[in-house]
């Protein structure tokens, strides 16, 4: 008799991945589940457990870990305003990492940045524009951030029914966007109101709908809690209200925080209770090698920590890392498949959607290249890899500057000038020099030339994360708005040639740019265009295609009309709450060609409380050449009971069209988009009159100025009783 070896249940691949977890940990020593816990967690070879590293990212394409195809930087392919796009850019970043991670692990390397559990995205609302990380952002919105946030998310976790093809992290949970210098102990108090209305929106559609298999806590407290051990957090709203199944990390190093600078607990034991026992499964750092003395102190219950484990194997065990390969679809995604030309071409479209028009006065732009016999390009972002990478970027096989994509775009016998102007934000560019020792050089190539690319701006040493080289003087936030440095300076005695100017600005957030606004003749936003945005850049200027990005922060024109930065109240911040006029709005950009919209036609004038409201509004292209266009329904709650935004985004639409050619596009707006968040934060559907914006900016008098046209607009009314909606 031949007896048939029993298959342990952690190994039977027809069971569910929560049992076949839940009897993997069981088998685990209690020192083997602790290890399991950090960010660097150890092989249990008996278990066929190896070791593994869980910190990757993929902001904007696979980060950190050798070549990869780059991606413009996020705030960039926010203003693409495209879900569509973002679902596609985040399929390429997965299959990428698929394919990094099976070669790293044919040769055995496990090492940091090398799996397939990445720590993006970033969906926190960049509510002030002085934030250094808001370039990792999807922008001020709720409403967009919330659905770039589910596409990228669901794009990067693949369809397949069973398996994952990455994990996606949304972070960071919640109430966080500055100031960087303060986050180890900073304390941000916000409303019931805010909370629900503005920061808690994003992550909720994150793990409700796109079902984001990991989030990560921030490094702050939230109205006292630190956000990576906060009951109402982690328990009460995460896991209670929304019901996430997934895993919590915490930010890197926070969990030390709560002793060493938030002092909610006194030692490294009681922080390590307080965060595994709210629900932080996973450490960052290396505090939970104190879960064990917690455990041993009786401030830790072996029956948490297995929960933690659980949830940390079924992560993997739904990557496939503990099943036979061939049938894990993702597992024979080939090493050729990274950084290849198919990738990189994707790439350079994604950065052509990004670039918003600003300006463009009497239509300079598009440039006729058979009409310009010399060109010079100006500025310290001319020249500069850094403008085009952003931060949390991996390492492109090929990069093109500004200044290279114009001197590849333009004519054999066209002469291009180049001068770097300034340094980016030094007095002089060489230590030995007097100060401005390049501003006469661009003023002499300036007037030898027909036209003059000025490529001013940012980069992320300026702007970014507490502990970057950059910036330190303000810990990676910005102080103000201007262009620092001399780089205004130089705009203005470039300026004074006479030389028609366009300007170029790399940043990942919003410039105060008042001068350039009053005299230059175009303004483009770049963003951090990605590996090849010169070329993109180049390719707009020359009219190789038609902008069609759309700004998803406000550009103010001034410092001083800005909150505190510490003051988390929403009250005078962004489109939606702001009392002064935008310098340039939400949601505005121009394009080479006119869009004429015309028939808004409302399903129902009066609905019933409850139910849903449709419109159709037809779209023309009444221009000489193709291009894409956003449009955007906003809504105004005109009857309501407590302070509501002025209007709010609830609706996009991305569309191609011809000169010409015309479309009818339909959207519709469900009660919970029609409800409003009261003082308490409940979720109300009142009773009364709305609103209802189309076209191709918000309906604000500032974009009408800049765009020449005014938005569609319709009022519906909602009758019956006020009812309360689930969040």
């Amino acid at each position: 008799m031949i007896y048939m070896k029993e298959v342990p249940m952690y190994k039977n691949e027809n069971l569910s991945f929560e049992k076949r977890a839940k009897d993997m940990v069981s088998r685990m020593t209690l020192f083997e589940k602790v290890s399991q816990m950090t960010y660097n967690s150890g092989a249990i070879p008996r278990l066929g457990i190896s070791a593994y590293n869980w910190w990757n990212e993929a902001l904007h394409g696979v980060a950190r870990a050798g070549v990869a195809t780059m991606f413009p930087q996020t705030i960039g392919m926010a203003a693409t305003f495209d879900e569509d796009l973002i679902y596609k850019v985040a399929g390429v970043i997965s299959t990428e990492g698929r394919a990094k991670y099976h070669e790293a692990q044919r040769k055995k390397d496990h090492d940091i940045y090398k799996g397939l559990t990445f720590w993006s995205p970033n969906i926190n609302i960049f509510r002030d524009p002085r934030w250094g990380r808001g370039h990792e952002t999807y922008g001020e919105d709720p409403y967009l951030t919330g659905r770039l946030g589910v596409a990228f998310i669901k794009g990067l976790q693949g369809d397949d029914k069973k398996y994952m093809k990455a994990a996606a992290c949304a972070k960071h949970f919640a109430v966080h966007s500055g100031p960087e210098a303060e986050r180890h102990s900073f304390n941000a108090v916000v409303s019931k109101k805010d909370l629900r209305e503005t920061y808690l929106p994003a992550f909720k559609e994150a793990v409700k709908e796109a079902k984001v298999e990991a989030v990560m806590g921030a490094y702050n407290r939230t109205n006292d809690e630190p956000c990576c051990g906060s009951k109402m957090l982690l328990k009460d709203i995460l896991r209670e209200e929304w019901g996430f199944k997934g895993h919590v990390v915490s930010d890197c190093w926070a969990i030390k925080d709560f002793h060493e600078n938030h002092r909610i607990t006194s030692n490294a034991v009681e922080s390590v209770a307080l965060a595994v026992n709210n629900g932080c499964d996973l450490n960052c750092g290396n505090m939970y090698l104190n879960v064990l003395l917690a455990n041993k102190e009786g401030l830790v219950s072996e029956e948490t920590i297995n929960k933690s484990v659980e949830r940390l194997i079924t992560t993997r065990m739904k990557l496939g890392m503990f099943d036979d390969q061939i049938k894990v679809p993702y597992a024979s995604i080939p090493y050729e498949e990274n950084d290849s030309r198919e990738h990189r071409e994707f790439a350079l479209r994604v950065s052509e959607k990004t670039m918003v028009l600003l300006k463009n006065e009497n239509n300079i732009l598009p440039i006729n290249k058979n009409n310009i016999n010399s060109i010079a390009v100006i500025g310290p972002n001319a020249n500069s890899c850094d403008a085009l990478t952003g931060n949390y970027f991996g390492t492109s096989s090929k990069y093109v500057t500004i200044l290279e994509g114009i001197q590849q775009a333009v004519n054999h016998n066209t002469r291009v000038y180049y001068s770097e102007g300034c340094h980016l934000y030094k007095d002089k560019v060489e230590n030995l020099a007097m100060k401005e020792d390049r501003i006469s050089e661009a003023i002499s190539v300036a007037e030898r030339s027909d036209l003059v690319v000025m490529c001013l701006g940012l980069d992320a040493t300026l702007e970014g994360e507490e502990g970057d080289d950059g910036n330190i003087y303000a810990s990676a936030d910005k102080n103000d708005l201007n262009l620092p440095g001399l780089q205004e300076k130089l705009l203005e005695e470039v300026y004074k040639t006479g030389k028609p100017v366009v300007l170029v600005l790399a940043s990942g957030s919003a410039l105060a740019v008042n001068f350039a606004n009053e005299h230059v003749p175009a303004i483009i936003q770049a963003w951090y265009a990605g590996a090849e945005g010169g070329s993109a850049v180049a390719s707009l200027i020359f009219g190789d295609y038609s902008p069609s990005g759309k700004l998803p922060v406000t550009f103010y024109k001034t410092t001083e009309e800005l909150p505190d930065f510490i003051d988390y109240s929403m009250k005078n911040r962004t489109y939606r709450y702001m009392e002064n006029e935008a310098l340039y709005p939400f949601g505005y950009g121009l394009s080479y060609t006119k869009f004429e919209y015309t028939n808004l036609i409302i399903s129902k004038s009066e609905i019933k409380s409850g139910e849903t409201c449709k419109f159709k509004i037809t779209v023309k292209n009444i221009g000489q050449c193709e291009s894409e266009e956003t449009v955007q329904l906003y809504l105004k709650d005109v009857d309501s009971s407590v302070l509501v935004p002025k209007y709010e985004l609830k609706g996009i639409k991305n569309i191609n069209l011809k000169p010409g050619q015309e479309r009818q596009l339909e959207f519709e707006l469900t009660p919970r988009q029609m409800a409003l968040i009261d003082n308490d934060g409940n979720c109300i559907l009142e009773p009364g009159v709305f609103e209802v914006f189309v076209g191709g900016s918000q309906p604000d008098d500032r974009s009408a100025e800049l765009t020449g046209t005014v938005v569609k607009k319709c009022f519906f009314e909602v009758k019956g009783e006020t009812l309360q909606l689930e969040y």
